[in-house]
């Protein structure tokens, strides 16, 4: 089971980690918090302090086109945040 699937970077999450050290990410489904840390911890080598997790719903959407109607669901997702160690941080965008 692959528990970190994405990080989301959003000007909510820039301002949660400018000022409060902390970092988002979407993560599996069936993934609890003990699980998520471990593979946030392996996975950029830092200090996890604390995980907050959210599960979001997914919402039925629908548009207008030449053939008519179309609705579709968007997919449930589960959302980690990870509060980190003073001093620390984790760069997505110079890490490979």
């Amino acid at each position: 089971m692959e528990i970190l699937k994405k990080p989301l970077l959003t000007e909510k999450v820039a301002q949660l980690t400018e000022k409060l050290n902390r970092f988002v990410f979407k993560v599996d489904h069936r993934a609890n918090k003990i699980q998520i840390k471990a593979a946030v911890e392996e996975m950029y080598g830092v200090t996890v302090v604390a995980v907050n997790t959210m599960k979001y719903a997914g919402k039925l959407k629908s548009r207008s086109t030449k053939a008519g109607v179309v609705t579709g669901r968007i997919a449930t997702y589960k959302k980690a945040v990870i509060t980190l160690k003073d001093g620390e941080s984790i760069d997505f965008y110079n890490t490979l």
